[in-house]
């Protein structure tokens, strides 16, 4: 196995072991579910998040094997609150076929009032919609986003685990051009010129992890797009997949740290963060609004998720010495632990 930046090839060889690991600005290895073992383990999702101003909305599909999720939220920055729902079906085992490639096939989800679709032409155009139909009590959420064909770096990863045949391959994409609508109810909102994320997941995971990531996406006041793609704490990484993305160009960093602050003895994840890394090229404080969270403990299967809305400060230091700015932008920052 080698390290470093990824090569052109199949992601995993015989008996689904990780031909590689390591990063790239592309996704250059496919991916085949049918190479990767043990079955009941694997895991994919499609992750869209959008941030418009006063509002942010999440939509998630993933088959996970033995279960499916479809998930829709909605959080309001006006009056600092959210709506999370999601669907839950059994044994899905590679039923929903999720696409091998962030760059092409579909996503079709619809089951019990819940419909999902992601889709991408061959431009590279994506169209999200989505209907839950009683998402806030008997109102329904309703989308329909028109995603610009994304031209520029992207950040690929393969990671792995100390356990044989276990794995994670995963792509970012920042700066997402977003345009189209969003509705609860009768009340309806306009996503014009709106920047947005995908984060593409497949992989076969150990059982218990634990993962700190960081999201942002915007333009700068010079109108060049600004990407952050911050994130660690799981697997046996020999590349960071941390990066910052600026007018199309990833400017790869190295280790980075989340300082979340205590309060008597536990996470206060609404007081301010300080993320820094080890080389001086990034010194940011994240402004919490939004404790989106979720908990559940049910036998076996646990999560405790903390996904924070917030505003960013700070500054970055690019590969060639340009320092840029950060002054209130809109991201996320999350710890979540899982048994699954």
């Amino acid at each position: 196995m080698a390290d470093g930046l990824l090569g052109n090839g199949d992601l995993l060889g015989k008996h689904g072991l990780l031909n590689e690991s390591g990063y790239a600005f592309s996704q250059v290895k496919s991916y085949s579910r049918s190479a990767a073992k043990p079955k009941l383990r694997i895991k994919e999702w499609d992750y869209y998040s959008i941030c418009l101003g006063d509002y942010a909305i999440a939509l998630t599909v993933a088959d996970n094997s033995y279960m499916s999720l479809a998930s829709v939220s909605v959080i309001d920055f006006k009056h600092i609150k959210y709506i999370t729902k999601s669907k839950i079906g059994l044994f899905s085992m590679g039923k929903l076929g999720m696409p091998q490639s962030c760059y092409e096939g579909n996503v079709k989800y619809k089951n019990g009032g819940v419909s999902i679709e992601f889709d991408i032409d061959r431009d590279g155009r994506r169209t999200l919609k989505a209907e839950y139909k009683k998402f806030d009590g008997n109102k329904a959420f309703k989308c329909e986003i028109d995603v610009e064909p994304h031209v520029g770096d992207n950040i690929t990863v393969a990671i792995p685990f100390g356990k044989k045949r276990r794995f994670y391959y995963n792509t970012k994409i920042n700066c997402l051009k977003c345009n189209g609508w969003f509705s609860v109810g009768d009340e309806r909102h306009e996503i014009v010129n709106a920047f947005g994320g995908l984060d593409w997941g497949r992989g076969v995971w150990t059982y218990k992890n634990t993962w700190y990531w960081s999201s942002m996406s915007c333009e700068t006041d010079d109108g060049k797009t600004l990407g952050l793609n911050l994130g660690y704490g799981f697997g046996k990484p020999t590349e960071s997949e941390n990066v910052v993305f600026y007018d199309g160009k990833g400017n790869k960093l190295d280790k980075v740290t989340f300082d979340i602050p205590y309060t008597q003895g536990k996470i206060d994840y609404l007081k301010p963060w300080r993320m820094t890394d080890n080389e001086n090229r990034l010194e940011l404080t994240f402004y919490p609004m939004i404790d989106r969270k979720d908990k559940m403990n049910v036998g076996v299967l646990s999560t405790d998720q903390h996904q924070v809305f917030g505003r960013f400060y700070g500054k970055v230091v690019l590969d060639d010495g340009m320092i840029v700015n950060i002054d209130d932008k809109i991201g996320f920052a999350e710890k979540v632990v899982n048994k699954w």
